[in-house]
């Protein structure tokens, strides 16, 4: 019985695990899984072009061909790619230029492109077809599938020929599919893809053949990150283990300063004195279990300069507001930008958040604009799982009624939540959803008071500027009386109840134009000092930041 049992013991390849967990990609919904295709392409089309200097123009088009049965063309005008990497590129699992470096990236695993390829055929039973060219002249154009029992492309039918062309082209079919312009379609998708990327143009045709042109608010391609090492701050026990395993350092001490960022040679007498028992200048390879982590304990209690930036591009402040300004048009808008922290295993990261209200800010409803969270992870956006998203739940749990703000369902305000990392904890292949890494939380936490602290003022203001305002009308209407009866009564002019309502008096209309100045000078400055009052209380919600011990220092 036994034999049995044991006869039956197979090896599985990655692709055919996610043919039969597909929803495990995204692929589940009829409009998620369209708009998880979208996402796969526009997210390669976009790495691409950055990492090649190229300020990106991406071209998408969704065509209806039958109920539930979608064709999705995306075009780039990207560096093109070598023709022995397309098949691996579209139609193998976990092969690609991004798992491996410690640098940020919009697609982490390279399993996105191939995922949308094995969608593709199981729906549809038809290969992905794709037209590439580096800008040599010579232009390849290729059909393929992916073969889930090796994992690997089988391209169908190609042929190359000459022609003036650069960039990637892409086509598929999908059936079982649907395309909508909710909040979770491919249109909702694109435009906050705009929101996120104020440097790319992108050209989306609907099924309707309605054109939508998001264009470019930044003529400025982002810095190229550089690969940086991670920082001991958040380094776990076993990650330490399994770098000391694999390094060519031949002692500890060099070992620690090589592999990690930070480490100094005066760091090493540190933790000398912190860990005496450990031997420094023992083989890393023979570190053992209570050796790593007493040292990952020490390295909690040291204090560190902050993880090195050249990893991480935000978008920055000023590109976020006019990006902001571009697509959503709001009365107010306020963006901050947080220093970068370290969560487990050493990855830097750091959050950038933005707040808009009024205009097109929140999402429509029947009875108004409706409050709307926009979270998004190394520039592409976050559509789906919110409810196990960390970003999601930091703005739901926040106290908005300390900011000012009554009823936030209801508000039109938009509160954009964007981490940048070297690595994203997502929860799933699909990447829609950031975990609750506690490093990750607080500093969400905090990006999101800053903003809504921000917004708090501005509704003061304006609140304080109506109630003057409601004020100064009234005192508006007894002017002309209260300046003829003055008249009256210092006796320059006699004056009946009839010159009062007409204010024919000159010395009437003086007086009249006199307490209109004041009037208007006095609201003036009670408008301006509560203003300074306000500032110099920094909102005054008493929450502030707790610098922890082992925190890092500044640069």
């Amino acid at each position: 019985m036994a034999d049995n049992l044991y006869s039956e013991f197979k090896e599985h390849s990655v692709a055919e695990f996610f043919k039969k967990n597909r929803q495990m990609l995204g692929f589940s919904s009829k409009i998620r899984s369209l708009t998880t295709a979208v996402h796969e392409y526009i997210t390669n089309s976009l790495d691409a072009c950055e990492e090649h200097g190229i300020l990106p123009e991406v071209f998408v088009e969704i065509e209806q061909l039958g109920e539930d049965h979608y064709k999705v063309t995306v075009e780039d005008n990207g560096p093109g790619l070598p023709k022995k990497l397309v098949g691996k590129a579209f139609g193998q699992m976990l092969a690609g230029t991004k798992f491996h470096r410690y640098i940020q990236q919009r697609g982490q695993q390279g399993i996105g492109a191939t995922g949308a390829t094995l969608y593709s055929q199981v729906t549809t039973g038809k290969p992905v077809k794709v037209r590439t060219s580096m800008g040599n002249g010579k232009i390849y154009e290729c059909t393929l599938v992916v073969d889930t029992k090796q994992n690997a492309p089988k391209i169908e039918s190609e042929h190359e020929f000459n022609g003036a062309y650069r960039g990637t082209r892409v086509e598929a079919e999908f059936k079982d599919v649907n395309y909508n312009k909710s909040e979770y379609g491919a249109f909702e998708y694109i435009r906050r893809t705009a929101m996120a990327n104020p440097h790319a143009k992108i050209t989306f045709i609907d099924p309707l053949k309605e054109k939508i042109v998001f264009d470019r608010v930044s003529d400025k391609i982002p810095e190229r990150p550089r690969a940086v090492l991670p920082h001991p701050l958040g380094v776990a026990t076993d990650d330490l283990i399994t770098m000391a395993r694999i390094t060519q350092a031949r002692k500890l001490s060099s070992f620690l300063q090589q592999e990690f960022s930070r480490v100094s040679s005066a760091k090493i007498d540190e933790l000398r004195q912190l860990v005496p028992t450990i031997d420094m200048g023992k083989n890393p390879h023979a570190l053992q279990w209570e050796e790593a982590e007493a040292i990952t304990k020490a390295f909690k209690t040291m204090r560190w300069i902050a993880p090195e930036m050249t990893a991480l591009r935000p978008i920055g402040a000023g590109y976020v507001e006019k990006s902001l300004q571009n697509v959503v048009k709001p009365e107010f808008v306020a963006v901050i930008e947080r220093p970068p922290k370290v969560f487990r295993g050493g990855v830097p990261f750091l959050m950038e958040a933005a707040i808009v209200y009024g205009g097109a800010a929140g999402k429509p409803a029947e009875e108004g604009r409706k409050a709307e969270i926009l979270r998004f992870a190394n520039r592409a956006p976050l559509l789906f799982d919110a409810g196990g998203c960390a970003l999601h739940n930091v703005v739901k749990n926040v106290d908005w009624n300390r900011y000012g703000v009554k009823d936030f369902e209801n508000q039109p305000i938009s509160v954009f939540l964007h981490m940048v990392s070297v690595h994203i904890p997502y929860t799933s292949a699909g990447k829609q959803a950031v975990a609750d890494e506690d490093e990750i939380l607080k500093e969400a936490h905090f990006a999101v008071m800053e903003v809504a602290r921000h917004l708090q003022r501005h509704l003061s203001g304006v609140r304080r500027k109506g109630e003057s305002e409601r004020k100064r009308k009234e005192f508006d209407k007894y002017i002309p009386f209260t300046a003829a009866a003055i008249a009256k009564l210092t006796g320059k002019e006699p004056m009946t109840m009839e010159d009062l309502s007409k204010l024919a008096s000159k010395e009437g209309k003086v007086l009249e134009e006199k307490l209109a100045k004041i009037v208007n000078e006095r609201f003036h400055e009670v408008i301006e000092e509560t203003d300074e009052e306000e500032l110099e209380s920094n909102g005054g919600n008493g929450e502030s930041e707790k610098v922890e011990s082992g925190g890092g220092e500044d640069a």
